[in-house]
């Protein structure tokens, strides 16, 4: 199941990203007091931030910033900015060889390119900025738990600087970088050598973390003591994998995306299975998935292209991908900008052409052929269906392909509000207390320019590579979490799940129990799903879209605590005797079919919730009786084949117009404000 690189992912071609192609140098700035000679505790004093912060009034604790050379030989201005804190005074500047039962971690953001301070400011950090952009206390921080610190890495993204030319080629080459940060980063805090370490991100750190584990590995001396790695809504495998396959369980956690249409979910069931999306999971696997090279693709789109995780610009990432829909990548060479719009205006004429046809499947895709207009794309598809057809994204007066959040499916509010802490980085007091350069602004994020074709990152995808990497850790004793929030549809659950059946881990291929155990909350409340086996943890998080800590903080903390940092053993398969069973138990009804159902109501408004959308009861209860017999409930058993899709209902057309206007006289009496 490899494509041969990592999948592009999805930094949208927009007006607020920086194209790194024309990135300038940029160098560390030298502030009052800097230290001669190597790193060393010495500088501890010359990082530590004890200036006030602008709008900060309450307390941060000790905290240090700046920038660390990656150790480059002959390339000084090529630095990792960080931003740590300490969980308890004096611990994070303890001396070499103290503390070695206390974690430290580091969190990531993806991108490529993206900014881990877009993390710190509006996820797991201890400052958070608000919707108002006021700043506040993040009560749920991770440091409260384990001295945490937040890198802006590959070099050149954030406030980390980077010669001209120096932008890293491929993951090898980031994973030799970060090494080389580390092995500095140790130098002014001593302890962290020996001490516990837990690296943690989301998103395209999914890419990152396994190739610098991988580095890690490679190492006769490495600098750190890595224990676990964490990884959260991750690319780990290729684009088809994380985004493509797993949209008809996002349509199962989310009817409403398509009206609780059986017919509609007919279709798109029909299309995954042309294009062998539909995967079975067994537990044990007892072979490899197939490749996935789906047969029809657009434009002959491949899964590096379009593959966006960048946190701010939705829309951005919403037009880059129906452009796709529109042009042949190889007729994109030399045309100018208005032939590109020309091309891109046959998205809108093919939205005229759906409502003139009132959803009629004339002509397009059905159980033996696969839709001639989108091809395999059919998550892209289903967003654009929803955008057309299904309260209340359809009612988005926006131009363009606003009104739907990839990364959080039940928050419909067009436009969203901004996530922009930039007003406080480059604010002039935030940049010299913390050790920021001055040869550039801080932006959440730039188009990464790698060293393949069109500035693309030429890795191969971490599942590649797993099974090696499992066998390593397995050796050092370094144990894999994996989660995600359940209602992230971009790099869905489903693609994550895949990935760990296609990982042979301790002398077995993927888990031997089907994941069904919940876990809870410290008030009590059902937090989601975890299954642990051979020192791998799977987490899903209910409630949470892709970025878990900004949207289930509390949940997000809990899961560092216990099943991180901690050794909570809650769905942990246990062998007695030869008796099996999982502590906490198993539901075979909870996390039927590996969907945990999302919420019922869809959030509307502009910035901020205005309403609640709710389908009408009868809709809801129709769908309940159609998926009672149409959707399997058992997990099935065998190998890596794929499924047949389900008979259930006729694929051949949408329903009318007219029905969805009636739809939507009924359900807009059911819009209830909060």
């Amino acid at each position: 199941m490899f494509s041969s690189s990592v999948p592009w992912c999805l930094i949208a071609a927009s007006s607020l990203l920086v194209n790194a192609q024309n990135l300038s140098s940029s160098f560390p700035h030298d502030y009052p007091g800097k230290p001669s000679g190597d790193l060393s505790p010495a500088w501890q004093t010359y990082f530590q931030v004890t200036s006030p912060l602008p709008n900060i009034s309450f307390d941060l604790g000790r905290n240090w910033a700046g920038n660390i050379p990656v150790g480059r030989a002959n390339s000084p201005n090529d630095t990792l900015f960080f931003w740590a804190f300490e969980k308890d005074n004096g611990s994070l500047t303890a001396a070499a060889g103290e503390l070695n039962d206390e974690p430290w971690g580091i969190w990531l953001n993806g991108g490529p390119g993206s900014s881990s301070m877009l993390g710190m400011m509006f996820e797991n950090g201890p400052v958070h900025v608000a919707d108002d952009l006021s700043v506040f206390q993040n009560n749920f921080s991770w440091n409260k738990l384990a001295d945490y610190i937040w890198v802006d890495q590959p070099v050149g993204t954030g406030f980390s600087t980077v010669d001209a030319d120096g932008m890293v080629k491929d993951e090898d080459a980031m994973g030799q970088d970060f090494m080389g940060f580390l092995a500095n980063l140790v130098k002014v805090f001593p302890s962290l050598k020996t001490r516990p370490f837990f690296l943690t991100g989301e998103s395209y750190s999914g890419t990152y973390i396994p190739y610098i584990t991988k580095t890690y590995f490679g190492l006769t001396d490495p600098p750190v003591n890595l224990r676990k790695i964490a990884i959260g809504d991750g690319t780990l495998g290729s684009g088809f994998v994380f985004e493509e396959l797993p949209t008809i369980q996002v349509i199962e956690t989310y009817p409403q995306l398509i009206g609780y249409d059986p017919q509609v979910y007919d279709y798109f069931k029909g299309q995954a299975h042309l294009c062998g999306y539909d995967l079975n999971l067994t537990y044990p696997q007892t072979s490899k998935f197939p490749t996935l090279n789906p047969p029809d693709i657009p434009g002959g789109s491949d899964s590096k292209t379009f593959m966006t995780s960048k946190i701010k610009s939705k829309s951005a990432l919403m037009e880059a991908a129906h452009a796709r829909f529109a042009q042949h990548v190889s007729e994109n060479q030399g045309l100018s900008k208005r032939e590109l719009e020309e091309k891109r205006d046959l998205v809108a004429i093919k939205r005229d052409e759906w409502l003139m046809e009132k959803r009629d499947l004339t002509g397009r895709g059905n159980d033996s052929t696969i839709d001639p207009f989108y091809g395999c794309l059919i998550y892209e598809e289903m967003i654009d269906y929803a955008l057309n057809f299904s309260i209340p994204w359809n009612l988005t007066t926006s131009q363009g392909l606003d009104g739907f959040d990839v990364y959080n499916v039940p928050d419909a509010l067009n436009p969203e509000a901004p996530m922009d802490a930039s007003f406080f980085f480059n604010n002039d007091t935030s940049r010299t207390a913390l050790h920021a350069p001055t040869s550039k602004n801080w932006t959440d994020s730039v188009r990464y320019h790698f060293g393949g074709p069109g500035g693309q990152d030429p890795s191969i995808e971490p599942m590649a590579f797993l099974d090696e990497l499992a066998t390593n850790a397995t050796n050092r004793n370094v144990s894999i979490l994996i989660y995600s929030g359940n209602d992230d549809s971009l790099v869905a659950h489903r693609g994550s799940e895949v990935v760990i059946q296609n990982t042979t881990f301790g002398g077995i291929q993927g888990f031997t129990r089907k994941p069904s155990t919940p876990w809870f909350d410290d008030d009590g409340n059902f937090a989601g799903i975890v299954h642990q086996e051979r020192n791998w943890t799977f987490v899903l998080i209910e409630g949470a879209g892709h970025l878990v800590p900004q949207q289930q903080p509390e949940r997000a903390f809990v899961m560092l605590r216990e099943f991180i940092l901690g050794s909570n053993q809650t769905g942990l398969v246990t062998n007695s005797s030869g008796s099996v069973s999982v502590v906490g138990g198993e539901s075979t009804s909870l996390y039927a079919n590996g969907i945990l159902p999302g919420q019922d109501g869809v959030f509307a408004g502009s910035g901020t919730t205005q309403s609640t959308f709710t389908y009408p009861t009868a809709s809801i209860q129709a769908w309940a009786s159609f998926t009672a017999t149409a959707i399997p409930t058992a997990p099935p058993t065998g190998g890596g084949s794929t499924s047949q899709q389900s008979s259930a209902g006729n694929v051949g057309y949408w329903k009318g117009f007219e029905a969805l206007m009636a739809l939507l006289s009924i359900a807009m009496l059911n819009l209830v404000a909060v």
